[in-house]
């Protein structure tokens, strides 16, 4: 266990590891970012930006230059052109900055921190839209001129500009052709060193960037023949070539550094994420087939009679939670729902045992029914009923009388720590109950649990092994992949394997699967019986009881509906000898009772989970930050 604990802890750190430069999420996504670049002889280049751009919740979109005359004097010829399916609609220039920008204009000029920007209004505040958009613009002086080269050194892309994009690319166009390719030197710079850059002719310069991260910059720098470029004010009397090329070699061998380092640890990542999944696919085969042998042997108990109808009680000091657990051969807690249920039908019992009585009045035509206590001695209950009966006592309090309004009132006013100690303490006794009896299990128990965990433990690895999957896909080699799906297939089978043993395992006794057949039995008996035999019906008295059980297991209404179609004379039946019956018969008891009872422990105990009660279902949503671009 300690092993696989682990190696799960080792995925789990690779995970974290190979997801830290995932992108953030954002409203606004780049499938493409396009750079047309022409570079002109008088210094200047016109550049042209197409955004493939997926816009949600987003009334502007912006692009900041910072002011720096060592780089470019001033931007001009600004041009903002909705390009999306073939359309060209050009928006409209205006003059005066602001942080929502009008739908299908725009502006460029210098902004309150004084920088240029662009921005355009897209009016998709509410609303979600693929669109693609041109901007145009000059840019003045941004070539530098020396007696050797002249030099483009221009951050395309900035570090404030927080977008994720697919793809960035780019074409510059020199003025002219040179004689030769080589006279063009070019490099590329970018922090996750994602991109690649050529000259591709004697006057085209292509860079390339795959999955930009916000928060990067996408740099460029060129030397090319300095007598392409006649006039400039960046004119400087000094030869270029040279240092450039110490300065960009001293960062390409950093940047080799940082590759290297990288693919080490993508390699580390690999061997030890292979040889992980190689060891927990042993470890979930071995595991799953020593169980398999162990367990291999173990045939599930079934009844050893098939009973279609059972007439009488299985047991006749069986309390409703002992019914209810053997009858749905349950392993844990008792659900939620059934608590209610089991209330109801034990104070219904402990009627019958003379421990209570109940009365029923009219006031104002309402009928109140009153629970009172006739017998403090518990001696001869069973662990479960004392745990109810002294429930009971705690709302009645010293009057010894409580009536169902108030006792609904009570469970509904207790704190909900209250309920999950009464419904813990009805699951221990009834099992310890039960345990005693022969029914149950503990050591078998155990086993199920522990075949229950192992299918836990082989459903977390497959969770893990299909996320790494995921994340490594596309950088990985096939072998790696293979291991992982080596990894997936072995979990999938040790599922299967221990599901199976698990179903297998006789945490009931034999004894125990006997006498659920007989209540299941039972059940289908008090549910058919208006269609039986007439003559094979059982005395009165006795279907008094069968209603306690009818109550835990949901079907008293219906039990009562066919109990006056098939006694005739059931309506005229002594309220002295039978109360509990009367009650039943000429009030709406059932739903008024058990139901009201049941529906009260379901609402408090609901409330537990939280320290409140009601609000459920509900989502909220943080408040999400628009990304660098947009507003």
């Amino acid at each position: 266990m300690k092993k696989v604990l682990i190696s799960i802890i080792f995925v789990i750190s690779f995970i974290i590891l190979l997801s830290t430069n995932s992108n953030a999420s954002s409203d606004l996504f780049l499938d493409n970012l396009n750079f047309e670049v022409n570079i002109n002889s008088d210094g200047s280049m016109d550049v042209t930006e197409t955004w493939n751009i997926e816009i949600e919740d987003t009334n502007t979109l912006f692009k900041t230059f910072k002011t720096d005359s060592t780089k470019f004097s001033r931007i001009t010829n600004v041009q903002v052109t909705d390009i999306t399916n073939g359309t060209n609609n050009q928006f409209r220039e205006i003059d005066e900055l602001m942080y929502h920008v009008t739908k299908n204009c725009y502006y460029g000029k210098i902004n309150d921190d004084g920088n240029f920007e662009i921005a355009w209004g897209v009016g998709l505040d509410n609303e979600r839209a693929d669109k693609i958009y041109k901007i145009s613009y000059t840019v003045e002086d941004a070539i530098a001129k020396y007696n050797d080269y002249a030099e483009l050194y221009w951050q395309f892309v900035g570090s404030d500009f927080e977008i994720s994009a697919k793809n960035i690319s780019g074409t510059i166009t020199l003025p002219r052709e040179v004689s030769n390719k080589e006279e063009i030197k070019v490099w590329g710079h970018t922090e996750d060193l994602n991109g690649e850059i050529y000259v591709t002719d004697s006057d085209k310069i292509n860079f390339y960037v795959t999955n930009f991260n916000p928060g990067r910059y996408v740099e460029i720098r060129t030397l090319f023949p300095t007598n392409l470029i006649y006039n400039s004010s960046r004119t400087e009397n000094v030869n270029i070539l040279e240092s450039v090329i110490n300065e960009e070699t001293v960062w390409a061998n950093e940047a080799n550094s940082r590759r290297e380092t990288r693919d080490r640890i993508n390699m580390t990542i690999i061997v030890v994420t292979y040889i992980i999944c190689i060891l927990l696919s042993i470890y979930c085969i071995r595991r799953a087939i020593k169980l398999y042998k162990k367990q291999k042997n173990n045939v599930k108990y079934k009844p050893t009679q098939q009973l279609e109808y059972f007439r009488e009680l299985p047991r006749d000091n069986a309390t409703p939670a002992q019914a209810l657990k053997i009858y749905h051969e349950s392993i844990g807690q008792f659900a939620d729902r059934d608590i209610g249920k089991i209330v109801s039908a034990t104070l219904l019992n402990l009627n019958l045992k003379k421990y209570i009585n109940f009365e029923i009045t009219k006031d104002k035509k309402k009928e109140i029914i009153t629970m009172e206590i006739v017998n403090d001695n518990t001696d001869n209950l069973q662990e479960d009923e004392k745990v109810i009966f002294e429930f009971l006592k705690g709302a009645c309090k010293e009057d010894k009388k409580i009536t169902v309004k108030e006792f609904e009132k009570y469970i509904q006013k207790i704190s909900p720590t209250k309920i999950n100690v009464l419904k813990n303490d009805i699951y221990v006794s009834t099992k310890k109950e039960i345990v005693d009896l022969g029914i149950y299990d503990t050591d078998k128990e155990k086993e199920y649990k522990k075949h229950s965990a192992s299918t836990g433990i082989f459903t977390f690895i497959l969770f893990l092994d299909l996320i790494v999957t995921l994340i490594l896909l596309t950088e990985v080699s096939p072998i790696v992949l293979g291991a992982t799906l080596i990894l997936a297939i072995s979990s999938i089978i040790s599922m299967i394997i221990t599901g199976k043993i698990t179903k297998n395992v006789n945490v009931y006794t034999q004894k125990g699967i006997d006498e659920k057949e007989k209540w299941k039995a039972l059940v289908k008996y008090m549910e058919d019986f208006s269609m039986l035999d007439k003559r094979e019906l059982p005395e009165i008295t006795l279907w008094e009881h069968f209603l306690v059980y009818a109550t835990v297991f949901g079907i008293a209404e219906k039990v009562l509906k066919q109990l006056k179609i098939v006694y005739a004379n059931i309506e005229d039946i002594d309220v002295n000898t039978h109360i509990y019956m009367h009650l039943m018969l000429h009030t709406d008891f059932s739903r008024s009772f058990s139901n009201a009872i049941s529906n009260s422990m379901s609402s408090a105990y609901s409330s537990a989970n939280g320290s409140g009660g009601g609000f459920s279902g509900g989502r909220r949503r943080w408040p999400e930050a628009g990304g660098g671009g947009g507003r």
